[in-house]
């Protein structure tokens, strides 16, 4: 059994000295010292030797085997750093180079300027119509009638107006407002709310004008509401959107749902108020109608106007965003082209 040892040593010394790599090694170990090797299968048969040689033989194994893990374990560190070394010198980098640019998307100015107005509005006490209130697949009830605009109005002309044929008299809604009807319904006042949101006209395309775009309702329904307040709230905003020194003004206007109405301009950040293309020469954008709530809509929605009174106002979202970031054409926004989104 001794010389049976020796001569397994022997050969795992040869084997050894033939190996090239770190999977050699892990051959060699198991062929030699695992569970099935040929130095266990040595062990297992020393219960049947004398207890005289159990202690020669079991010394002599242990021996062996100590030498061997230790020769294993060595070359087992000397391939270990050839292969490191080779594997760096092929994979080696140039730490001193920049590294590869990824791009990274970012928001939608649009969605940028929804998101300002939305917390601005928020921190002035109102709060968002949850989205089915304000859905963009209207009926002319919602669009038109509710909100007091007449049969004959040129509004609902298909030249204004853009009509489906999911059912009759279903539109796209061509603007937030019947957001108002739908948070009114079945609610007691106070009511103070906004609604932002896509809207369709048919309108020809042009620096200023677009058949789709943005807008924001909001609604504030309350006892003893009044146009002060509408003006109150609505300088508030301009004033923290936009700063105190952008020149805004107040002009009458009319609305079908709205009596009295007005119009908001803010001075012209292109032209600063010389006149230019965006703003057509006049020196103002419109940026928002507002007014009062017409008794005819409270009704509507069974809310007595000699209890209640409120306000109402819709902004258009690109023209707030053209006048922020100074952009004179609003098609920009819907172009897709990189060079102008990568600017925010």
């Amino acid at each position: 059994m001794k010389e049976q040892l020796e001569t397994i040593y022997k050969n795992a010394t040869e084997d050894l000295e033939k190996a090239s790599k770190i999977s050699d090694i892990d051959e060699i170990r198991a062929k030699y010292l695992s569970r099935k090797g040929e130095f266990n299968e040595i062990k297992k048969n020393l219960k049947n030797l004398s207890d005289e040689d159990k202690r020669v033989i079991g010394s002599l194994a242990n021996e062996i085997t100590q030498k061997l893990e230790s020769a294993l374990k060595e070359k087992y560190s000397e391939f270990y750093r050839k292969e490191l070394n080779a594997k760096l010198l092929t994979e080696r980098i140039d730490i001193t180079l920049p590294g590869k640019y990824t791009p990274v998307g970012k928001v939608h100015p649009l969605t940028t300027t929804t998101n300002e107005i939305v917390a601005i509005f928020q921190s002035l006490g109102f709060s968002v119509i949850p989205q089915e209130q304000s859905p963009e697949v209207e009926t002319e009830y919602y669009n038109f009638d509710a909100l007091n605009v007449p049969k004959d109005h040129p509004a609902r002309d298909v030249q204004d107006t853009f009509y489906t044929e999911i059912a009759k008299n279903v539109v796209l809604r061509s603007q937030t407002s019947g957001a108002q009807i739908h948070a009114m319904e079945g609610k007691n006042p106070p009511i103070r709310v906004i609604s932002p949101g896509r809207v369709y006209r048919n309108e020809n395309i042009n620096a200023r004008k677009n058949n789709l775009f943005h807008q924001i309702e909001g609604l504030y329904v309350d006892k003893d509401i009044t146009f002060g307040d509408l003006k109150g709230v609505l300088n508030e905003f301009i004033r923290i959107y936009f700063g105190s020194s952008r020149p805004t003004r107040f002009r009458s206007s009319f609305f079908p749902f709205t009596e009295p109405s007005a119009e908001v301009d803010v001075q012209c950040i292109m032209c600063e108020g010389k006149g230019c293309r965006t703003c057509s020469g006049s020196g103002w954008l419109e940026v928002l109608g507002c007014g009062m709530v017409d008794p005819n809509v409270l009704k509507v929605v069974g809310i007595d106007p000699d209890v209640y009174s409120g306000f109402a106002f819709g902004m258009g979202i690109e023209r707030l965003a053209m006048l922020k970031y100074a952009v004179d054409d609003i098609r920009l926004f819907f172009n897709n082209d990189e060079r102008f989104l990568k600017q925010f």
